[in-house]
């Protein structure tokens, strides 16, 4: 075709003012006219090329599914789900309302795929401790814990709104309901940990599984994104399993992400 222009056959109607052209589905065209009721056939330059896979999936130039996304969960959390509009959400992205409709149907599609995504991943989590070998009771229950904390982190956003649901619309209620049975496995977890004599037996199992997971979720009104997961997942654990009277200090080389997770607690750089 040489150098992957070709040329497609143009045809002006004069009198309707319409350019037609055929072409094979998977290829775009480019056609430059002239001022309106001045064209001739002999005047109309075009050319087309192949759309690529990139070029078809994501629309309109700058923004992405992702990135509507990823706005509209700032939006959702620092508004209020209620009180952001469709036309909150272009307002930020600089796009219009039709704009954001080419790429999400509906503001509540927005909100169920940031709880899904929440969501996903605390199930994946929790399956993926389960999946362990070689763990007792009471280490799958801090493996869990632990893990729930580095997921808080890592989908810090996503996780903050699915807390903030409140069952007002359908797709809150299945959230909640989601959300009702990672509670239940949870709350198994330390029971398991109770039969085996891992965990105290004289405190109720989900009073203990509400407290445990109560502080997890609580990291989201202070902690950053930027904020060391890991020594903060090692610092939970430590916390609920051990206490605040047991060990000897924090690991060798802690310092630095210690005070990355005091920056995030006091809000200073």
């Amino acid at each position: 075709m040489g150098l992957g222009v070709c040329f497609a056959r143009a045809h002006w109607w004069a009198r309707r003012g319409t350019l037609g052209i055929s072409l094979a589905p998977g290829w775009v065209i480019d056609v430059t006219l002239p001022s309106f009721g001045t064209a001739e056939p002999g005047d109309i330059r075009e050319s087309v090329c192949p759309m690529s896979e990139n070029t078809a999936r994501r629309g309109r130039p700058g923004h992405d599914q992702q990135t509507v996304l990823r706005v509209a969960i700032d939006l959702f959390n620092r508004q209020g789900y209620d009180a952001t509009s469709i036309g909150d959400l272009a307002r930020e992205l600089g796009l219009t309302k039709s704009a954001i409709y080419h790429h999400v149907p509906s503001k509540e599609h927005l909100l169920a795929s940031a709880i899904d995504e929440a969501l996903d991943a605390l199930t994946a989590a929790l399956d993926e401790v389960a999946g362990l070998d070689g763990l007792d009771a009471g280490q799958r229950l801090r493996a869990g814990v632990r893990r729930s904390v580095t997921v808080l982190v890592e989908h810090l956003p996503a996780v903050t709104l699915l807390l903030r649901v409140h069952g007002n619309t359908p797709v809150e209620k299945a959230a909640l309901a989601r959300r009702r049975e990672i509670d239940k496995r949870l709350a198994d977890m330390v029971r398991e940990g109770v039969d085996e004599g891992c965990v105290r037996a004289d405190v109720d199992p989900l009073l203990i599984s509400r407290l445990l997971f109560g502080m997890v979720n609580s990291l989201v009104e202070w902690v950053r994104p930027d904020v060391d997961e890991e020594f903060l997942a090692d610092a939970v654990t430590a916390l609920a399993f051990d206490g605040l009277t047991h060990g000897a200090g924090p690991r060798p080389g802690s310092q630095a992400s210690k005070s990355t997770v005091t920056a995030s607690l006091t809000g200073n750089d």
